[in-house]
């Protein structure tokens, strides 16, 4: 009998890949796959290991982990990611529970390590090279029959000073594009309606592969894909996005005019703290010149407070920044200091700080996404349904939501179809969220 082996992934959409792959290679394999503990012979958790908040959720996941194996709920715990990368020297010694620690460099070694656990017993560690070209392993998709992540590189080379990401994923790496087109197609072919692109940094694509930056091509090459309905980018470098691709943002009808763009912060003195390219200037211009290009342009950003170098003067810099310019999505983060980067050796605010003035920036932002909310509020969208809430009330999303982070609008009527495309009309708010109905 086959054995069945759960999954549970933390982490960002870049993780969630990678999990899809070793569910993939597992049922390959002859193994079944499935998203519960329960009945299980073995858990593979797919780790974060970012930032604090990511660290503590990947070892609570796991000492809960480590009771119901106690209990005899299944045998076997892989730690696989970000995590056990991290702190590859210490992971089994520290966290005997693990049966098995698996880096981010060898995620397609997975059924050789589940394999070697029911064959030869505890105590594994795999790491490979975290370098090494980015896998072209098939996925079993976890989110959503009409939606799906589609990553287009690994690893980073920015450097900044308070991110450990390049200690953990390695150097950059695109995918070649008749790769990613290939994927891309084939997850269309099945369904697919939405790509979402993800990287570390998505506008550096290509420069390591073809000595020049392709993602425009890319783009253009994606909105060429029939019954594809909507590409979504996230993860833009500000400091990168250049005239070809807001251009073909612009003229792309395929790309939903909704940007992820994270700039840190506006701060001189904090971005050059932060080894960040770009000036506050810059980024001011930048949103100016986006907004002037693409109609309807929505943004989300992240911020960190906090940060070396931030005192009340660069703090008021970024809530002026983030007032002024109506982010009309924003995601915040204290600073917490991670081991082994430069930014954890330098001066800084101290956390009370950092948390009271993220808590901030979290109230501006609120602020700013009701406006934005009310403002909708009599217009008519398209949007893709997903399902039913807690209230057996259709939830969808306009180009103005991506997926897990931003919520949903829920639809109200008769016989409103589910992973499917419709017209709606929004008619009010509730609870923050809006209400809408078929058009």
């Amino acid at each position: 009998m086959s054995k069945l082996i759960g999954f549970i992934s933390l982490g960002c959409a870049k993780n969630r890949v990678n999990t899809e792959q070793m569910m993939f290679l597992l049922r390959e394999a002859g193994y079944i796959v499935c998203g519960d503990t329960q009945g299980v012979d073995a858990v593979v958790l797919n780790t974060c290991g970012f930032v604090n908040s990511a660290k503590s959720e990947a070892i609570d996941t796991i000492l809960e982990l480590a009771e119901l194996k106690k209990n005899g709920d299944f045998s076997k715990l892989i730690v696989a990611g970000c995590f056990p990368e991290r702190y590859k020297d210490d992971i089994l010694s520290e966290m005997q529970e693990i049966d098995a620690a698996v880096g981010t460099g060898s995620f397609d070694d997975i059924v050789s390590v589940v394999e070697t656990l029911f064959n030869r017993g505890s105590g594994l560690s795999y790491f490979g090279d975290i370098s090494a070209p980015v896998s072209e392993t098939g996925r079993i998709l976890s989110s959503s029959p009409v939606w799906a992540y589609l990553k287009i590189a690994e690893g980073c080379n920015n450097l900044c000073s308070y991110c450990c990401i390049p200690q953990i994923r390695g150097h950059y790496r695109s995918r070649k594009m008749e790769n990613i087109l290939d994927e891309a197609k084939k997850l269309v072919s099945g369904g697919t309606q939405e790509l979402i692109i993800v990287a570390q940094d998505t506008t550096m694509y290509g420069l390591d592969l073809y000595g020049e930056v392709k993602l425009a091509t890319l783009l253009k090459e994606l909105g060429a894909i029939e019954n594809l309905r909507w590409i979504r980018l996230h993860y833009l470098y500000p400091s990168d996005i250049d005239d070809e691709l807001i251009d073909e943002i612009a003229k792309n009808d395929k790309i939903v005019k909704y940007l992820d763009i994270p700039f840190q912060h506006i701060s001189d003195v904090v971005l050059t703290k932060m080894n960040r390219r770009g000036t506050g200037d810059e980024y001011s211009g930048l949103i100016k010149k986006l907004r002037q290009c693409i109609d309807n342009l929505v943004l989300r950003t992240s911020v960190i407070t906090g940060l070396p170098g931030e005192g009340d003067k660069e703090f008021n810099e970024l809530y002026k920044f983030l007032k002024e310019t109506k982010i009309e999505r924003i995601g915040v983060f204290p600073y917490s200091p991670e081991d082994g980067t430069p930014a954890a050796q330098m001066e800084r605010p101290d956390e009370d700080t950092a948390i009271q003035r993220s808590e901030i920036i979290y109230t501006l932002g609120s602020e700013i996404m009701e406006n934005f909310n009310k403002s909708r509020i009599g217009e008519t969208f398209t949007v893709l349904t997903e399902g039913f809430n807690d209230d057996n009330v259709v939830m969808a999303r306009s180009f103005a939501e991506t997926p897990d982070v931003d919520g949903y609008i829920t639809v109200v009527g008769p016989n409103v179809p589910i992973n499917a495309f419709i017209d709606v009309r929004i008619v009010g708010m509730e609870n923050g969220e809006l209400m809408a109905e078929p058009a």
